[in-house]
């Protein structure tokens, strides 16, 4: 860049360059000043001298300004330079001696000694990493940039080259520099660099509390994402359970990922995944309150197709325009199968004993919040020996792939993943290259259904026996609950509750259930439990019987010794109604 030709574009230079050729010159056989920087030419190729006043002025402010560096059409420039607030810095040659600094760099660093390599008086540029970019910009002859560097108001030099405090206290900010070649034309022509410094503090603040506020407000997502997740998973009897999950990275706003398992009773356990679209505390927000929602609508012990046809249109009352994806899937020991239902979720990946893994990706509805849809459930397989995953699209989906890819990258990892279900959690995620920077939510939930040998096979028992009806049906349903809880040795109290409960609920059913009925004793590593089912669909209710009843109260009796007790639909028609009873320490084998 010519320093002499960029001058003169300046507003108001051609006016003071008139006015600076009428001024005093130095004779032609007059020797430059020692030290001084060979006086630039002008566009016609004619040397001039600098302005006397003008040089006596500079000295007289003692800010370092060598006006003798420069000619006398170019004092216009160092005087508008001396106006802006930019720091301006002016250096020439391969050790880049000083030509000119201006009032704003000497308020900030302090007055420069003209003719010094800047290595030894710009000590500050030097600090900033400026030096061998400006090296480049010598052998290059294109500008170069540094954006938002710290400068701290420090100690500088004063004109003679002793130490001196910089002037006005000057609080440390952050200035952008540019470094611009320019030419220095005259006997012994030069080379030099013009360092330009804006001040930007007032925008790398307000950039610096931005992030702060985001910040701020991403730990508030990811705070109140973390409080509505469970703090701890229920452990079901039949089921070793895991999950996990990892927020997106600093820099993305939290989703709406979430996970849940529900013991729903009778053995029976409920796995939820589910994944609101969009991000920050709304999302999060909508996601705390579906997961409420499911809890709830759990507890009505639901088919899987049901409970998403109640969340569906929960979601759209929330929210209209917010959409979700979800899995519902129940298992059932008894019956050895996982029923679920999905509203537009990626597939389950189940793992059969054999080590083969499939999906269970049978189209059963579309996301929770679309509304007009009926939702249907499906089953796969899930006996003794059998895993599954859940998960949410952040662990399978990229940019640059298709989901399926990533799908088919976590069935292979998966079936190569053993080990407890909390570590088939993290070889899945370090498989699927889940690190603290991944730019989306991930949730994961990995199940188990462990084939027990030895001491533990013990603990898990089941016996059923039929019933046909009649008046024989009760006494047949004690005599088989009494010999079975008997054999399973448990204590004289337990025992008589159990037989007492199933008599109860046998009872029941013959009153107001249909053939054909079935007792079911099941006992796990903590509980008892009873069941009767029938081919009727009424669902049995609690109620107060009155004194001159006969009847009413076997219901009441079994929520009274039991530990809980519940009713629900089957698939086929019917009901099935159970309790069960929390067995002692001292009803445990050992």
């Amino acid at each position: 860049m010519n320093f002499t030709r960029w001058s003169a574009r300046l507003p108001g230079t051609q006016r003071q360059r008139r006015l600076a050729a009428r001024a005093v010159r130095r004779p032609p056989e007059a020797p430059a000043p020692s030290g001084a920087v060979p006086a630039a030419r002008d566009e016609h190729g004619e040397s001039s001298a600098p302005d006397a006043e003008g040089a006596r002025r500079g000295a007289g402010q003692g800010a370092g300004h060598s006006l003798d560096a420069l000619p006398a059409q170019d004092l216009s420039a160092q005087g508008l330079l001396d106006q802006v607030p930019a720091l301006v810095a002016l250096v020439h040659g391969p050790d880049h001696r000083i030509a000119f600094v201006n009032d704003a760099y000497a308020a900030v660093f302090g007055p420069r000694a003209p003719g010094a390599p800047a290595r030894e008086a710009l000590p500050e540029l030097a600090e900033l990493g400026l030096l061998p970019l400006m090296d480049q910009v010598l052998r290059s002859g294109r500008p170069r940039t540094v954006k938002s560097r710290r400068v701290e108001g420090r100690t500088g030099r004063r004109g003679d080259g002793n130490p001196g405090a910089v002037g006005g206290g000057t609080r440390p900010g952050y200035y952008t520099f540019t470094c611009t070649p320019v030419e220095l034309k005259g006997p012994g022509a030069r080379r030099g660099v013009l360092v330009f410094a804006a001040e930007v503090t007032d925008q790398v603040e307000v950039a610096e509390r931005l992030r702060v506020s985001e910040r701020r407000q991403r730990e508030a997502a990811v705070t109140l994402q973390r409080s509505l997740l469970p703090q701890q998973l229920e452990q079901p009897d039949d089921l070793r359970v895991a999950a996990t999950y990892r927020p997106g990275g600093t820099d993305a706003a939290v989703g709406g990922d979430w996970y849940d398992v529900i013991t729903l009773g009778a053995g029976r356990t409920a796995l939820v995944i589910g994944d609101v679209m969009g991000r920050g505390v709304r999302a999060a927000a909508v996601m705390g309150q579906l997961r409420t929602a499911v809890r709830a609508y759990a507890r009505l012990d639901l088919p899987p197709h049901e409970v998403l046809q109640l969340l569906d249109g929960l979601a759209a009352e929330i929210d209209p325009n917010q959409i979700a994806t979800c899995v519902y899937a129940v298992h059932d020991p008894n019956e050895g199968r996982l029923v679920y239902a999905s509203a537009g979720h990626l597939p389950i990946l189940v793992r059969d004993p054999d080590g083969t893994v499939h999906r269970a990706d049978e189209s059963t509805g579309p996301p929770l919040g679309t509304g007009g849809w009926l939702h249907t459930s499906a089953s796969v397989p899930f006996g003794e020996g059998s895993a599954a995953v859940l998960y949410t699209d952040g662990l399978v989906e990229r940019r640059d792939a298709d989901i399926d890819q990533g799908i088919e990258v976590l069935e292979e990892a998966f079936a190569g993943a053993t080990g407890s279900p909390q570590v088939v959690c993290d070889r899945l995620l370090r498989a699927l290259g889940i690190t603290a920077e991944h730019d989306d939510d991930v949730a994961l939930l990995a199940l188990q259904h462990p084939v027990r040998t030895g001491h533990d096979a013990e603990l898990f028992h089941n016996a059923a026996l039929d019933l046909l009806g009649g008046v024989e049906a009760a006494p047949r349903a004690r005599a088989f609950a009494s010999g079975v809880l008997t054999s399973w040795r448990f204590p004289r109290g337990l025992h008589d509750l159990g037989v007492l409960a199933a008599s109860e609920l046998v009872a029941n059913s013959l009153q107001h259930g249909t053939p054909p009925m079935c007792l079911r004793l099941r006992r796990t590593d903590r509980r008892l439990i009873v069941e009767v089912t029938d081919g009727d669909d009424h669902l049995p209710r609690r109620r107060r019987a009155e004194p001159a009843d006969e009847s009413g109260r076997g219901i009441s009796i079994v929520a009274t010794i039991a530990s809980a007790w519940g009713s629900r639909r089957t698939p086929g028609g019917g009901k099935a109604v159970w309790c069960e009873f929390a067995l002692p320490p001292e009803a445990v084998p050992r």
